[in-house]
């Protein structure tokens, strides 16, 4: 089942939760609507791939609305957007360890020939279509800086 009708489906399970899956329905009406709205402006549906960033995307947003909300003191808020991103989680793909991500560099750096890090273009190019969804990018260039011995 692709994510756009894994999506539907979960909506029309909130909904007949009720009150248990207000939350729920909530986020996943947000998601929707995203996915709607990115829909028509690439005038076709999306693959799961770019259903997954912006679902990756609302994730990032409400860590940032934690680290806001932990300035203003606002632990009601912190706990609401907590529960979100773990919903929100269940829909993105397992991150990987940082062992998996060490390996997937160690092997793009094998497969480029790159051996300074100012070649770390050429590894990014090849490593982040393999890892996204899963890691950061930050935290795929700090392991490829590592690797090719830059800091």
């Amino acid at each position: 089942m692709d994510m756009r009708t894994q999506l539907q489906e979960d909506m029309k399970t909130a909904l007949r939760a009720r009150a248990e899956g207000k939350l729920r329905l909530s986020v996943l009406r947000m998601v929707w609507s995203d996915v709607t709205n990115a829909e028509i402006d690439a005038h076709g549906a999306l693959d799961d791939a770019a259903v997954t960033q912006l679902i990756s995307r609302a994730v990032r947003q409400r860590l940032e609305t934690i680290a806001e909300a932990e300035k203003a003191g606002r632990e009601d808020v912190i706990a609401q957007t907590r529960a979100e991103i773990a919903i929100l989680q269940g829909y993105l793909p397992e991150p990987l360890s940082p062992e998996e991500l060490a390996q997937e560099v160690e092997r793009a750096i094998r497969e480029t020939a790159v051996t300074s890090v100012r070649e770390i273009g050429k590894v990014m190019a090849v490593l982040l279509p393999r890892v996204r969804g899963r890691a950061d990018g930050r935290t795929v260039q700090a392991a490829v800086r590592q690797q090719l011995g830059g800091s």
